[in-house]
């Protein structure tokens, strides 16, 4: 064999190791739990505005229904609690990790359950509650999720994790709102009641739950968490640690900062999370805008978007996945921040070109496809900063918080930069956006940050 085939064999060996990933039992199970983590969602949002209005609720009062959704952006408040608190007789059985997993699971039946029973139109404010109870539920079940996937999954598999997380996730998504909706929809023409339709769709929901369930039963605790809390356990006993759960708390939710404080480079590493995603977010707010401004119709938008887009972004996640396990997190994050920066140019390439199905199809499909990339291996990146297993939870939720920071607040002024400038040049812009978190990241490669993570990943594993 000539040296030029055994680099080929080589090459070829290591791409089909890195696909080999999406086989490991622990990212298997990761994405079982992305399906418990997406079925809740719609339950207490689209789908739960689709039964009010099937009954003839107010529309007023079904807008004022989307404030239900507030405790999915308040989780960091109390992801304390599941780092802090054990759970009687769970913990002990299953471990902290695992014990909250179940617990949350079956709350969430209890919660999906109570919702479906009642009655939009005579006990509003009963719905109300059981859909902030629901999302409440959901939302500690996510924080659950994220602290088990990042102690449970090696560095050159995080990405890999989140590559099935996601697309299990819009299954999950999809089948409690569209599915329940056709169940629904077949129940009234077999001529069930109608008072008893919805509670049907929700208690089928409830039963599917059970996917979630038996995922955290069949999981092991990750080795790290165990070793954290037998450790934990043993100085309690011998008064090393506070035994009374509200000063646990607090301790826990102070050590967390300061944990994630004492990082070398924790400036630089906070504004780089703040701002790696913002040219993404910069034009993602305006992008739909732009399309119908330049004359396509929402039909054929849509069509696109959730076709086409669809497929691209779970393409984009899976190839993210494997590239974070052939190359270094360093490595990863110059390409994903490479090719989204670049994704956004397409968008100045399709206002050139107008209104060609064609070109919307390729932006479309560029920028899910590199939007998926990105994902995957930004998320990769927040979980390898989390590297204490006592604060996990806390220190991911307030990572993601401020992750959503440019999503939010910084991409607000998109639509006055878009007004000021015209499309072509504003996409530019947006493309441009992404300099200073490309300094920052150069930065930190060359702190030896990453030489840092890694090191801290061998040691919380060990």
């Amino acid at each position: 064999m000539s040296a030029t085939d055994a680099r080929r064999t080589e090459r070829i060996a290591s791409w089909l190791k890195a696909l080999r990933v999406y086989l490991e039992p622990r990212v298997l199970i990761v994405m079982f739990l992305g399906f418990s983590s997406g079925l809740p969602l719609a339950l207490s949002g689209s789908t739960l505005a689709i039964w009010m209005a099937d009954r003839g609720v107010d529309l007023a009062a079904i807008g004022l229904f989307a404030l239900v959704g507030l405790p999915y952006t308040i989780k960091f408040l109390w992801a304390p609690i599941v780092d802090a608190w054990n759970i009687p007789l769970l913990t002990r059985l299953l471990g902290r990790r695992r014990a909250w997993l179940v617990l949350s699971q079956l709350l969430l039946i209890a919660a999906i359950l109570f919702l479906g029973s009642l009655n939009p139109v005579i006990s509003p404010w009963l719905v109300a509650l059981g859909a902030i109870l629901l999302a409440a539920a959901s939302a500690t079940q996510d924080t659950v999720i994220d602290a088990f996937r990042v102690e449970s999954l090696n560095v050159d598999q995080q990405a890999a994790g989140m590559a099935v997380f996601v697309p299990a996730y819009r299954v999950g998504l999809l089948i409690s709102s569209a599915f329940v909706i056709a169940l629904v929809g077949w129940l009234e023409h077999e001529g069930v009641a109608a008072s008893s339709v919805w509670f049907y769709g929700y208690a089928a929901m409830a039963v599917l739950m059970v996917v979630g369930i038996a995922a955290s039963l069949l999981a092991t605790e990750p080795e790290a968490s165990e070793k954290a809390q037998a450790e934990e356990m043993a100085a309690t006993e011998q008064g090393e640690h506070p035994g009374n759960p509200v000063v646990k708390l607090w301790s826990a939710a102070l050590g967390a900062f300061a944990d994630f404080l004492t990082k070398p480079h924790v400036a630089a590493i906070l504004l780089f999370v703040l701002l790696y995603k913002f040219c993404d977010a910069f034009a993602g707010v305006m992008t739909g805008p732009f399309v119908i401004r330049i004359g396509f119709d929402k039909t054929a938008y849509a069509a696109i978007v959730k076709g086409v887009g669809f497929f691209a972004v779970l393409l984009g996640g899976f190839v993210g996945g494997v590239l974070a396990r052939a190359y270094p997190m360093a490595a990863c994050l110059w390409i994903a921040g490479i090719l989204q920066t670049f994704s956004n140019l397409v968008f100045s390439w399709l206002a050139w070109m107008g209104t060609d199905l064609t070109a919307l199809g390729v932006a479309i499909s560029v920028e899910n496809f590199t939007g998926g990339i990105g994902t995957v291996i930004f998320v990769a990146y927040l979980s390898s900063l989390c590297t204490s297993p006592l604060h996990t939870a806390t220190q991911y939720a307030l990572l993601s918080a401020l992750s959503a920071v440019g999503r939010t607040v910084l991409a607000s002024t998109s639509g006055y930069v878009a007004e000021m400038t015209g499309w072509i040049w504003f996409f530019v812009l947006t493309a441009l956006a992404a300099i200073p978190s490309l300094i920052l990241l150069a930065w930190l490669q060359s702190r030896g940050h990453f030489e840092e993570i890694a090191a801290a990943s061998r040691s919380t594993k060990r």
